[in-house]
């Protein structure tokens, strides 16, 4: 499913893999019973900790959020001088968060030289007296670049994205407009650049809206992403409901003036344009299958009604923008069109009805994950591609869920299967599993550096699985009916702590810690910074958001509790394409040999993680691989949990961290490591 700066695709039936630029950055073992048998489906009441009301965030007025971010831009440029930019950066505000604390978080876009930079987003925190309390980077480089006069013609970036657009098998290929000048600063050295967007439509019968990077001195493509994100009412999915709507006369139309104005239209099998509201003299709407129009309109007006609700009365956000203004659903999309999509430039979902036009995009997970791909465009902005991407489609298919959790139907309720109910694979599964994410067939359950290579609707299942893990914890279960069964990468339990609280905790870090840029370590860093402002830094949730993501591979657990860890935590500089550095701990007290899951979390600063080689080295001198070079392996930093088979090996003796950097210009060090025995 999708959304986007354009449109999100729905589903991943096209398999095609958009050229993926890792943008990423990212203590033993804490005990945790596994949980089994039935567990409630009904917001839970955790017995864990209070939230810290302070860092809720409060339910602007449209006037209060526009005033605002009118103080943020009037004041823009002092804060540009308090933060140190350069002279020719700009700041334009773009979205605000105040907290109950007074505390408000403003998300800017810059500019330098007057021309858009890409990747350049920031979101700066004020304490209620105006301190300047903290700034969140979507790229920690400096703003320079040699020149402002590119060295090819914008006709060749456009000529270069024509030819990628159609490669991908895109019809009706046309560049939206001419190629604009940016500043390409997402994944490295801010480079001058063109951004060319293609119009038309994917193989899929999708609108197309690739955006193509193009080095205005070499010509190169630099990265490129797919704008479209892909994914009394008698409805199809979730049986009689009641629908807000507006009378004209004699005329009942798909009018929500409760929530914003919100609008349904049939485009009746186009393509393009609004299509016609739906309109009729009774105010009964659909017979419950497709043989009526105004079925997929009810389905879609109820799921739009329902995903406003679950915003404003969760998070206290008013609308996609926060800004009370509703969007609109277009239904009946082309012919048998198997997708969904959110799209930015007409502020609107649009569904397909599937194949043979018999199971329409409309069910209200699909509904809640569309205009949840519209709430990340206007606030963190999450590159659609690598795995800002995975996470940008994950928090569709998170708040998607908690759209259906929160509506309650017993028609279709709540559960960690994502379109579970449109059959779009035609054999009746789901199109994702939040539990165990690679029952898909293509899913990642857990994160590895070769994540970001893959389609977004594959690389999201690292925060999906995390999500369920933190939400209802690991092991066998059931819920609302339907049987779960989460493992986790370290063969450790984890509690959950609840859907509500895990939910707070996504939110918060959507909204005030992530950027454009943010990656899985950037994601953990990002929602442990939520989970100790809403809950404390030593709450039982901060520890299991610890523990949730150190079960999808993402950074180590905290220490205590089960198992016996052995660390070194002393700084050691890694030489730039030089020798092989080590780091030692010396392993004690351990009778035999050394388990088949032997736990080695590694913690290495670095600005180009893929010029790294990364071993370890038993007492007798076995090598074990844990991280190879890559020269496409363009993140930052090393921070991650191996699991190593060390059975054949005596446990008791000096182990050893060897890592050497095997390219030039970037540098780096070892930060920390350890090893956890089970």
């Amino acid at each position: 499913m999708s959304s986007s700066s354009s449109h999100r695709r729905t589903s991943h039936t096209t398999q095609r893999r958009v050229a993926a630029v890792a943008l990423v950055g990212v203590s033993a073992l804490l005990a945790a019973a596994v949980q089994s048998g039935a567990a409630s489906a009904a917001p839970q009441k955790s017995s864990l900790g209070k939230i810290n009301r302070g860092s809720l965030a409060v339910q602007l007025t449209p006037s209060q959020r526009a005033e605002l971010i009118r103080d943020a831009d009037a004041a823009k440029a002092a804060t540009a001088k308090d933060l140190g930019l350069g002279a020719d950066e700009k700041l334009v505000a773009r979205d605000v968060i105040k907290d109950a604390d007074g505390t408000v978080h403003t998300r800017y876009e810059r500019t330098y030289a007057g021309i858009p930079v890409l990747g350049g987003d920031l979101v700066v925190d004020t304490t209620k007296a105006g301190r300047t309390e903290r700034v969140i980077k979507a790229t920690r480089a400096s703003l320079k670049v040699a020149s402002l006069t590119p060295a090819i013609a914008a006709s060749k970036a456009e000529k270069q994205a024509l030819s990628l657009a159609k490669a991908d098998g895109s019809k009706k290929t046309d560049a939206d407009r001419a190629p604009r000048k940016v500043i390409w600063a997402a994944d490295g050295k801010p480079t001058l650049a063109y951004e060319t967007v293609v119009g038309g439509f994917q193989d899929d019968g999708t609108p197309n809206q690739l955006h193509v990077i193009t080095d205005a001195a070499t010509g190169k493509k630099l990265y490129e992403y797919q704008g479209i994100e892909t994914g009394i009412g008698n409805t199809q999915y979730s049986g009689q409901v009641t629908l807000t709507t507006t009378q004209s006369g004699s005329n009942y139309t798909l009018t929500d003036g409760a929530r914003g104005g919100h609008k349904t239209y049939n485009l009746n099998r186009g393509t393009s344009g609004t299509g016609t509201l739906f309109s009729q003299t009774s105010d009964t709407w659909g017979n419950g299958t497709t043989s009526n129009a105004a079925t997929a309109g009810a389905d879609a007006h109820y799921g739009a009604a329902e995903t406003w609700d679950f915003y404003k009365n969760t998070f206290g956000r008013s609308g996609i923008k926060n800004n009370g203004v509703g969007a609109y659903s277009r239904v009946h999309y082309g012919n048998a069109y198997i997708n969904a999509f959110w799209d930015d430039g007409c502020f609107c979902m649009t569904y397909g009805d599937g194949a043979g036009n018999a199971d329409p995009l409309t069910a209200i997970d699909v509904a809640g994950h569309e205009m949840s791909h519209g709430v990340t465009s206007n606030t963190a902005g999450l590159n659609y591609s690598g795995e800002s991407g995975g996470l940008n489609e994950a928090t569709s298919d998170i708040f998607g869920t908690g759209v259906e959790f929160y509506a309650g139907n017993a028609s279709d309720p709540g559960d960690y299967l994502i379109g579970e109910k449109i059959d779009i694979n035609g054999d009746g599964t789901p199109l994702r599993y939040m539990d165990k994410p690679s029952k898909d067939g293509g899913s990642a359950d857990n994160w590895s550096s070769s994540v970001g290579g893959l389609d977004v609707h594959y690389s999201s299942g690292v925060a999906n699985h995390f999500f369920y893990l933190l939400s209802e914890g690991s092991g066998a279960k059931v819920i609302n009916g339907v049987s779960y069964n989460s493992p986790t990468a370290d063969g450790l339990p984890v509690t959950g702590i609840g859907r509500d609280k895990a939910l707070q905790i996504w939110y918060r870090a959507l909204t005030t810690k992530f950027t454009s840029t943010t990656n899985y370590a950037a994601a953990r860093t990002g929602t442990l910074a939520a989970a100790g402002e809403l809950y404390g830094t030593t709450s039982a949730e901060y520890t299991a958001v610890q523990n949730a993501w150190a079960a999808v591979k993402v950074g180590s657990r905290p220490g205590g509790g089960t198992g016996t860890s052995f660390e070194n935590t002393g700084d050691v500089s890694i030489p730039d394409n030089g020798a092989a550095v080590t780091s030692s701990v010396t392993v004690t007290g351990r009778t035999g040999n050394a388990p088949s899951n032997l736990l080695v979390d590694v913690d290495i600063v670095h600005t180009w993680r893929g010029d790294l080689v990364v071993d370890l080295l038993a007492p007798d001198g076995t090598v074990y691989p844990l991280k190879a070079f890559s020269s496409s392996d363009s993140a930052d930093n090393v921070q991650e949990t191996y699991t190593v088979n060390a059975s054949s090996e005596v446990a008791n003796g000096t182990w050893k961290l060897r890592v050497q950097d095997k390219a030039a210009q970037d540098t780096g060090y070892i930060n920390s490591w350890k090893l956890t025995f089970p």
